[in-house]
């Protein structure tokens, strides 16, 4: 036997399919907006060295490059801000690279945007999210 809907059952089912598919992009798109966990890009890039990099790692690993020293440590999130912890990294001279992101303490993740400040809680840079 087949069973067929009305106009106005379609178009509820429409309605709800949209409805949810929207909760789940905007869902997606909130969880992402305040959430520091990712890796980070200084944008536009720099004309000497490689590209400044931060990864802050789900499980409070993070790594990154200044676009010539490497560096590691941990991090904690507290919202959207992230603070950061035990850093080490190399000490090697690079002419021409200039070296903020080894200054880095802490950083709020607004949008596509990392804001990172030093440990006077002074803004030292920004990089962008990298889409995965």
């Amino acid at each position: 036997m087949r069973t067929t809907l009305s106009s106005t059952s379609k178009r509820l089912l429409g309605v709800a399919a949209l409805a949810a598919s929207a909760g789940l992009l905007l869902s997606g798109c909130a969880a992402a907006e305040g959430n520091p966990t990712g890796t980070w890009l200084q944008s536009p890039a720099p004309t000497v060295g490689e590209v400044p990099q931060l990864v802050l790692e789900e499980g409070g690993g993070l790594s990154g490059t200044d676009g010539c020293n490497i560096f590691g440590g941990a991090w904690t999130r507290e919202g959207n801000e992230a603070t950061f912890m035990d850093m080490i990294g190399t000490l090697r001279f690079c002419e021409g690279v200039d070296d903020w992101l080894k200054n880095a303490a802490s950083a709020t993740a607004v949008g596509p945007t990392l804001t990172v400040k030093d440990a006077d809680g002074n803004v030292i840079g920004e990089l962008q999210r990298v889409e995965s």
